[in-house]
């Protein structure tokens, strides 16, 4: 059986450096993570691994668990013996990370060590500029590359309305349309591909990833579906899986998304237009309401900045800030935002001192 050669499918030579801290252990790659159980790619090929009992000792959140695309230090690099043991979860380069599900204040990775994600969103019901902002925030803030991709142009009437509506809410980052009929954008997306690469593929269910993959692949990977009487395509993906591509380099697929809540996001690049109005307000702290001088404001007026970014910028302000803070002070921050003034804000303290008195 020939070796995999690790450096086509992302290692690098800061990571072989890394690696040489830990002796007696080999380098391997997460490629598919199951509730207990991984899948690695070491130089013998594809093995089954286990995360050790020390590693899990030190786990603080889900975040210090392997994802896909972590490099990874194994105790051997064949599994005819039993699982492989995980022992070190080598630096990461770059994180694609949500808030998981539920009420815990927890960190849910989707993948690491990611050059370019391309963000799907298909042409016909799945189109929705509010939840696309939501995955550039995420994108930007993993130190990855976003590109978009438009998928099943075919079912898309009015193509130069939708592309006219999107740019805005995307600067500086690339836009490609695709069909699977046509083919049309297939050779562009493979310009962002190519050997040590590693790209991910994020999107609600359905848009079409698992066509695209299958069409990068050269083979179908993954079983897809025809679109159904709601215009909407199927999918089988229920896990993160690492595929090596045979152009060279290696995809990330991930199930659909439901629910996208922010953890961490970077909202300076996802709405770059707004932070650079922002610095020509009158008052450093403007809150883009009420304020003279207010540059959001004069933008919004003369239709160079549509109200409903604005409106999505600080919801997702308002997310990002209420993220790990008790109910007490929930109360307190969201009071503020609705009663700026002073007299509004003794009002509201005695509301919420109220409150309190009847728990």
């Amino acid at each position: 059986m020939s070796k995999t050669n690790l450096y086509t499918i992302g290692l690098t030579e800061l990571l072989e450096q890394e690696s040489r801290l830990y002796a007696g252990l080999y380098i391997a790659r997460v490629s598919v993570q199951h509730k207990h159980l991984y899948k690695v790619i070491t130089e013998e090929g594809e093995m089954t691994a286990e995360v050790s009992g020390k590693l899990v000792f030190t786990v603080q959140d889900k975040s210090d668990y392997p994802t896909v695309g972590d490099w990874v230090m194994v105790d051997r690099t064949c599994d005819t013996a039993g699982h492989l043991i995980i022992n070190v979860i080598l630096q990461r380069s770059s994180m694609l990370e949500r808030k998981a599900a539920g009420t815990a204040q927890e960190r849910q990775l989707i993948a690491a060590n990611i050059d370019t994600i391309f963000i799907c969103m298909s042409l016909n019901n799945d189109f929705n500029l509010r939840r696309l902002e939501r995955y550039l925030a995420i994108a930007w803030d993993s130190m990855a590359i976003p590109v978009i991709i438009l998928t099943k142009a075919d079912l898309c009437p009015n193509l130069s309305e939708k592309l006219s509506e999107l740019r805005p809410t995307a600067p500086g980052v690339d836009i490609l349309v695709t069909s699977s009929l046509s083919k049309e954008g297939y050779v562009e997306i493979s310009k962002y591909i190519d050997v040590g690469k590693t790209v991910a593929f994020i999107g609600s269910s359905g848009v079409g990833k698992s066509t695209l993959i299958n069409r990068l692949a050269g083979t179908e990977v993954f079983v897809t579906k025809e679109i159904d009487q709601y215009d909407k395509g199927r999918h089988t993906t229920t896990q993160r899986q690492l595929i090596v591509l045979p152009m060279g380099g290696v995809v990330i697929d991930t199930p659909g998304m439901r629910e996208l809540q922010l953890e961490t996001a970077d909202l300076s690049k996802a709405f770059a237009d707004i932070e650079q109005l922002a610095q020509n307000c009158r008052f450093d702290d403007c809150s883009h309401q009420n304020e003279p001088g207010c540059a959001i404001k004069t933008a919004i007026q003369t239709g160079t900045l549509l109200i409903e970014r604005l409106i999505s910028y600080q919801k997702l302000q308002a997310e990002l800030t209420y993220q790990g803070m008790s109910s007490r002070q929930l109360e307190q921050v969201k009071a503020k935002r609705m009663f700026g003034s002073l007299g509004g804000m003794k009002e509201a303290s005695r509301s919420i001192k109220e409150k309190n008195k009847r728990r």
